[in-house]
């Protein structure tokens, strides 16, 4: 009854994940849930969401539902540093007993404080390339079962996917943007052509310099002169 009773919790769980990746929440929102639905599911003390800065070059925390200021600043870990950079590095899910005994664990000071004990760190990846880890603690020595270990898998695929489709939406705005921009700048260089019967390069180039003499941007330039020839008509 114990095992059913927890197979459906852990199902719930999945769903709910589900739901929130497809719904209107901010990225943000998204992984504060994945960390606390999985740690009330996992009955973990610390749940938490590394992913890779390519700025910092490592590991650092995104999310959590730990209250603990020392836990939450930690130092970014490089990939293959640690039992998380092991698990970015390999891109397998590890097990750690005791993480307070453990040779590779880099924070047993903070683990002590914070009652924390065994582990189950699990990567993020999509399409083969890790994008970072969710780690689940225990506050008591525990064996992972793979049951546990396939439901973390699949909770940290479906961040994956969150994360990768909210980056893919950010780039297609930019090009969405540089598009609009290049559009305007083509529709200003016809005007100053016509008007004062300049080349292509010519016009691109007083657009430039007008730009950079006022400290406007090229799309303010622009739409400058294309607002002046539509006040003209």
């Amino acid at each position: 009854m114990e095992e059913s009773t927890t197979y459906t919790e852990q199902i719930k769980a999945l769903s709910k994940i589900s739901k929130a990746i497809v719904s209107d929440l901010y990225l943000e929102d998204i992984l504060r849930l994945v960390v606390t639905v999985t740690a009330e599911t996992m009955g973990s003390n610390i749940c938490s969401l590394m992913l890779i800065d390519e700025k910092r070059k490592g590991l650092v925390i995104r999310a959590t539902q730990s209250i603990s200021e020392e836990y939450n600043k930690k130092p970014p870990l490089k990939i293959g540093e640690g039992i998380a950079g092991r698990v970015a590095g390999d891109n397998k899910p590890l097990i750690i007993r005791d993480v307070t005994k453990e040779k590779e664990y880099k924070h047993k000071d903070i683990a002590k404080r914070e009652g924390l004990c065994s582990l189950l760190c699990v990567p993020l990846a999509v399409k083969g390339k890790v994008i970072g880890v969710l780690n689940c603690y225990t506050s008591k020595p525990h064996d992972f079962s793979e049951t546990e270990i396939n439901v973390l898998t699949s909770i940290a695929n479906q961040a994956a996917v969150a994360i990768e489709n909210a980056e893919l939406m950010v780039k297609g705005r930019v090009i969405q943007e540089e598009l609009e921009i290049r559009k305007r700048v083509e529709r200003a260089k016809g005007i100053l052509m016509r008007q004062e019967g300049l080349t292509e390069e010519q016009a691109y180039l007083r657009l430039r310099k007008y730009s950079m003499d006022n400290r406007k941007t090229m799309r303010e330039v622009a739409e400058a002169i294309i607002l002046a020839e539509e006040i003209k008509r």
